[in-house]
């Protein structure tokens, strides 16, 4: 049940933090404010982990470098969430975020990439992509 409650505030803090950089990328531009974003973010972890830390730094070295790319990734992302903000909306932006998501975590799923267990993508896993995709258009139905 945790896991729920806080992937519910996860999903909420996603679509505020999107509108927030984006307007915030509409004033002081988007290469700006992806720096204030990410120093901001920076600033926090580095104080969260002096404060409650109790991992070891130390082994990062011992890690898949693959998997260094999540700062990388943390980049991409601030970045095209802020244009798709703007471009889209907020909702029509969020549900093809959503759809990207999905899609890619399935495929982790259905292959066990990166260590993940692999799971069988069935027959519904896809019907549910279709109709959320099906549901993204009919909403930007202009009638």
């Amino acid at each position: 049940m945790l896991g729920v409650l806080l992937s519910i505030v996860a999903g909420a803090a996603m679509s505020l933090q999107g509108v927030f950089n984006a307007r915030l990328g509409e004033k002081i531009g988007l290469l700006e404010s992806n720096m204030f974003v990410q120093g901001t973010a920076f600033v926090l972890s580095l104080a969260a982990m002096f404060v409650a830390g109790n991992g070891n730094l130390a082994a990062l070295g011992q890690t898949n470098r693959l998997y260094w790319l999540g700062g990388a990734l943390g980049l991409v992302i601030t970045l095209t969430v802020m244009v798709g903000m703007q471009s889209l909306g907020p909702t029509v932006a969020v549900s093809v975020i959503l759809i990207a998501q999905l899609l890619v975590a399935a495929v982790i799923d259905a292959l066990g990439l990166f260590g993940v267990e692999q799971t069988a993508f069935v027959w519904t896993k896809y019907l549910g992509m279709a109709l959320m995709i099906g549901g993204v258009l009919v909403f930007k139905l202009q009638l």
